[in-house]
């Protein structure tokens, strides 16, 4: 069976702030960017590589948390 990459979640970033008790706005705040963006980050777009690896030290957690396995 064939999962087209649109049905897959971009990342795993609204999940893992949840599970952090952090909200979008907080993570905004942290990186100086808008919750525009931070919003679009966990719905719709990917953030780079670098933006990945901010998140995951501000969150306390290994950059893999943030990503979606692909098996």
């Amino acid at each position: 069976m064939y999962i087209s990459m649109q049905e897959i979640p971009i990342n795993r970033l609204k999940a893992v702030l949840a599970e952090k008790q952090k909200t979008g706005k907080w993570l905004a705040n942290q990186l100086n960017k808008s919750e525009t963006t931070v919003s679009r980050w966990c719905n719709e777009v990917q953030p780079s590589v670098e933006t990945m690896a901010q998140i995951a030290q501000l969150l306390k957690i290994d950059i893999k948390e943030l990503l979606n396995s692909t098996k």
